[in-house]
């Protein structure tokens, strides 16, 4: 299909390459029809593409004149021009997690037949999973419920000044916990695997590679080889953890691919790396009574509101866990095997000679995560990745560079690494190319949650960001400490958690990031984060009658300004 207008030179010679071709074309004069302009704008919702000619081959948009040559030179013309039913699947998505699955099975509800190929490459200590990719077998999932047995630990202190007594010791065993989680994980694994069989989606584990246009080889464990043909492909093959590159590290340290499963307690710990993944494992592994070390080579949080970033890290450090700034291993030596066995560390400070070393039962690595799309022959088919970082640049609808390729989820260039993100993009990614719908993924405004031992809550922008973006002048920033009443007779820390909003004083005070430092503070932020999809100001928080007594109330109740210096701490509840 060809959007054209009768005197464009460029579509008169795309008319001119498909007639060689002997293709024949249905061709739509934008300038000869009464909506000729109404339908290019609808064109430009869909394709982000402005000019003419608009070029469509078989469902998949081909783009303009120049894309269309260059796909006719390299021989991706010829191959789209086949008839879809010459594939073996109208789709294939490589990868089994969040976003693959989501968009899989969408796809499948549409009445396309699909296939996804999933393989899980064993970690260097030999750790592996089901379906359902990192969220659920070694991240989110895990995660949360590792958190919740350590809040368990800190509510069983406070139930005594609530009056429960109990004499026994009270201690915490790693197996029972881990087998629980695990086999929580084996059955949300076995749910996918039958919600994709109900779906008539086939689910193949083997290892996807492109071997040539719209062709994969899928290698499966024992080494056998298939390949599958598809119209359409999504790429959603996620990351893995990174690791340090020194002496030791593959052989004897473990990541958060191995952390959830590891079938022995990990004793004293050494986590390196200052991400949310490293502070969140710090956190509950100090939570339940483990000693904890955090090695951190810079600032807490990169990306994060810092102000929020360094609270979460004082809290931590007032609850037992240790922080050593500004030093980075450099190698990591095995004194004794076991389970766990005795390692000593050697590290060197960022900002001169001084090294230090310790022994350590556990070293943990979370200093971040590359993408999967290095070793799934993207060059043989001309996908673009950025070299650095591997991650796919895609435009405004999830394509890639190559029309029929298309990738969601963390692999993507600049867009953020949520599992709710990618499971959003994948089903309206599958909804656009099978159903006609204009939909595109929102990424702007996505609340997430860091599970620190306090949790920490966000949506929108940092202070710095903000401030970088609108100046500080133009910015209100309300903000005030609370005291959770549920920590009151307990008697825990008084003017501990935090609440900020960011407004723009030159939209109507429209509140651009909102934190929250406390209890349940993704519950909280969720429902803020609606409000701020909907255009929340200051003016409609004030007017909201809080819920009391709440953490969350204390948003409708803000009245000091950082700019006025006023003192933040609270007397009652």
């Amino acid at each position: 299909m060809i959007f054209s207008k009768s005197y464009c030179p460029h579509s008169t010679r795309v008319k001119e390459l498909f007639s060689s071709l002997g293709v024949a074309c249905n061709i739509l004069e934008l300038d000869q029809v009464d909506d000729g302009a109404n339908v290019q704008e609808v064109l430009s919702e869909i394709t982000n593409q402005r000019t003419v000619p608009n070029i469509f081959v078989n469902k998949v948009h081909m783009g303009g004149c120049d894309r269309t040559f260059q796909a006719h030179q390299s021989g991706l013309l010829q191959k789209l021009l086949q008839e879809d039913s010459a594939y073996d699947y109208d789709l294939i998505v490589i990868g089994g997690g969040s976003g693959g699955l989501a968009c899989a099975q969408e796809a499948a509800i549409l009445g396309k037949k699909v296939m996804v190929l999933d393989f899980v490459v064993p970690s260097p200590q030999g750790t592996s999973w089901g379906l359902g990719g990192t969220c659920v077998n070694v991240g989110c999932i895990p995660k949360k419920l590792m958190h919740q047995a350590a809040l368990l630990g800190q509510a069983l202190r406070d139930a005594r000044k609530f009056g429960w007594e109990y004499s026994q010791q009270v201690k915490h065993t790693w197996e029972t916990m881990t087998e629980a989680i695990q086999n929580h994980i084996g059955s949300l694994n076995w749910g996918y695997r039958l919600s994709l069989r109900e779906k008539a989606v086939a689910y193949v584990n083997s290892y996807g590679e492109f071997v040539e246009h719209h062709k994969i080889k899928a290698t499966n464990r024992k080494g056998q080889e298939t390949c599958y043909t598809a119209a359409k492909f999504v790429l959603a093959t996620g990351q893995r953890p990174r690791y340090l590159g020194i002496q030791g590290d593959k052989e004897y340290c473990i990541t958060s691919d191995d952390l959830f499963s590891l079938p022995y307690c990990p004793g004293k710990t050494l986590v390196v790396g200052a991400s949310y993944v490293a502070l969140e494992c710090a956190g509950f592994l100090a939570g339940i009574g483990l000693d904890v070390t955090i090695m951190v080579r810079s600032i807490l949080l990169r990306g994060f509101d810092q102000e929020m970033a360094e609270k979460v890290g004082s809290y931590m450090e007032q609850h037992g866990v240790k922080f050593l700034r500004k030093f980075v291993p450099v190698l990591v030596q095995q004194l004794e095997k076991g389970s766990p066995g005795k390692l000593k560390v050697v590290a060197k400070s960022t900002e001169g000679p001084e090294t230090i070393e310790e022994i350590y039962n556990t070293v943990l690595l979370a200093i971040g995560r590359d993408s999967c799309t290095r070793k799934i022959g993207l060059e043989k088919i001309g996908v673009k990745i950025n070299e650095k970082s591997g991650k796919i640049p895609v435009n405004d609808v999830e394509q890639t560079n190559v029309p029929y390729v298309y990738a969601v989820g963390d692999i993507l260039e600049g867009k953020l690494e949520l599992t709710p993100v990618a499971i959003q993009a994948g089903k309206l990614l599958a909804r656009r190319l099978f159903a006609g719908r204009l939909e595109k993924c929102d990424y702007v405004n996505v609340p997430t949650t860091v599970f620190t031992p306090l949790e920490y809550g966000c949506c929108g922008l940092s202070e710095e960001k903000a401030i970088e973006m609108y100046k500080k002048e133009n910015l209100e920033v309300y903000h005030t400490l609370f005291w959770p009443l549920e920590w009151t007779v307990a008697g825990r820390d008084n003017n501990t958690c935090y609440a900020k909003i960011i407004c723009n004083k030159l939209d109507n005070y429209r509140v651009i990031g909102f934190h929250v430092l406390g209890p349940n503070a993704g519950e909280v932020t969720q429902g803020f984060a609606a409000a701020m999809k909907c255009g929340l100001t200051k003016q409609l928080l004030d007017d909201t009658i809080g819920i009391h007594p709440t953490c969350g109330e204390v948003f409708t109740t803000l009245e000091i300004t950082k700019s006025s210096g006023l003192d933040i701490t609270q007397k009652g509840c």
